[in-house]
């Protein structure tokens, strides 16, 4: 379970702070990008780790994913009721599957921190929408991202989105602030924890990052020690993206569409 972290609210980047952030979260975006042109029918979540390992080097960036606590790729790569930090490796990509791929970058000191969830061919009707309703929440947490604003409003948004939907929010992990280290303090939860917390202000930096499990919100590690799973073998998702605080609202240092 992730233990709350404590945050120094008077974190804030500054200019050449962000433009550092911003070129990170522009090589994120990349690796996104093509990492979801490779999706397809037949591919190893190996053979898409690759690809993003060609877009870091390409770009003379840094993976924030690779060592990190002796994790052996720079993406998680977490199909069907996987829900976070699935090892890249032999699994082959089916018509049907949902792949959650996680992934990052470091651009001369600074971290990007980004997620999708994509479909291989004809999905279920059922994973369509846990798809949709994943990203809507992610974004309604963002357009809560305003200076002056709690930080528990973020996830209060996530968690109307979800639940209204049917659906459950994943407690056990959540999103985080980032800068100069991929994990910094506070944690971003994706429900409302009980206070509003801090106010936001012009300059802090989150990854905010929904977890979505069709059924209940119960998880459990597997025998790797990273691969974290639905308990009751349900479809999960997760998006997420790096956002400045800025004086003129949020902005997403690691959007690729």
């Amino acid at each position: 379970m992730v233990q709350p972290l404590k945050w120094n609210a008077t974190v804030r980047r500054s200019a050449a702070e962000l433009d550092k952030m911003r070129k990170a979260g522009r090589i994120v975006a990349e690796i996104k990008a093509r990492t979801r042109e490779a999706v397809r029918e037949g591919i190893t979540t190996a053979d898409l780790d690759k690809v993003a390992r060609e877009v870091i080097d390409r770009r003379g960036a840094r993976s924030n994913f690779l060592n990190y606590h002796g994790f052996p790729a720079v993406i998680c790569t977490s199909p069907n009721s996987m829900i976070v930090h699935g090892i890249p490796g032999h699994y082959r990509l089916k018509e049907g599957d949902v792949i959650s791929i996680d992934c990052g970058a470091i651009w001369q000191g600074y971290h990007g921190d980004s997620a999708y969830t994509i479909g291989v061919g004809r999905i279920s009707k059922e994973a369509e929408r846990l798809l949709e309703v994943t990203k809507r929440s992610l974004w309604a947490g963002i357009a809560e991202m305003e200076e002056g604003n709690h930080l528990h409003d973020i996830g209060r948004a996530v968690q109307q989105v979800v639940e209204a939907a049917g659906m459950s929010v994943v407690r056990e992990y959540v999103g985080h602030g980032i800068g100069t280290a991929m994990h910094e303090p506070p944690n971003v939860p994706n429900y409302w924890p009980g206070s509003p917390g801090p106010r936001l202000k012009s300059g802090n930096v989150f990854a905010v990052e929904p977890m979505v499990n069709l059924g209940g919100p119960e998880t459990r590690m597997l025998d790797d020690g990273w691969s974290v799973v639905t308990q009751d073998g349900s479809l999960s998702a997760h998006f997420e993206e790096t956002i400045a605080i800025t004086p003129d609202g949020p902005e997403v240092l690691t959007a690729d569409d």
